[in-house]
């Protein structure tokens, strides 16, 4: 009984330190940088700045099926598969598009521009320019899957029919924590909004 007591403290020990080895990792990754212009009871609106991403679309459907595969292709790029093999540092969240065939987006950090970026060894990568967006955010913990990302887009979609906002069909899940975090995961589901709705924001 006593061993297995001890094996049991050991194992929570390990589980321990590795959720405070990520949530320290996770301080120190470069994040895609936004502001909260406006914030209500179940959503808010963002203003994302123009940024630089590795991109990859995938020929599979769903979130299951596509993430793993998008993920791997954009890692090995960024972990050292390029005419450099230079390792690029990894950022947060991973972006991926909620369409028929879904594109996984790796935010580029901000030292590197596309010209000088390492180029891909698989060419499957590209370098994909997302310009300055308003959006419309919804969160959600745990981990993510198909039926959770379409039960708060429908949420997310009826939010803004109720406010009258109007959106565009450009819907995006964003996931922020690595596979062995446990606690304090976070995921979004954003959907950039009219061109027309931009300026009617007021900042708070």
């Amino acid at each position: 009984m006593k061993i297995i007591l001890i094996i049991l403290s050991a194992i929570v020990l390990v589980f321990i330190a590795i959720q405070l080895y990520a949530t320290n990792g996770q301080e120190s990754i470069e994040s895609y940088p936004y502001t909260v212009m406006k914030k209500y009871d179940t959503f808010e609106i963002r203003s994302y700045e123009a940024s630089l991403f590795t991109s990859v679309k995938l020929s599979t459907k769903g979130y299951e099926e596509s993430s793993s595969k998008g993920f791997s292709i954009l890692a090995g790029y960024i972990f050292g598969g390029n005419d450099r093999n230079e390792k690029i540092a990894m950022t947060s969240p991973v972006a991926m598009s909620l369409e028929d065939s879904m594109t996984m987006m790796f935010m580029v950090p901000k030292k590197f521009k596309k010209e000088n970026l390492p180029q891909p060894g698989n060419s499957e990568i590209q370098f994909r320019e997302e310009p300055a967006k308003t959006v419309a955010a919804i969160s959600f913990g745990g981990w993510a899957n198909d039926e959770k990302i379409e039960l708060y887009k429908e949420q997310l979609k009826e939010a803004l029919d109720a406010e009258g906002i109007q959106y565009t069909s450009r819907f995006f899940f964003l996931g922020y924590n690595p596979p062995y975090d446990i606690v304090n995961r976070k995921n979004d589901i954003i959907v950039e909004l009219e061109a027309e709705y931009f300026n009617l924001i007021p900042k708070q």
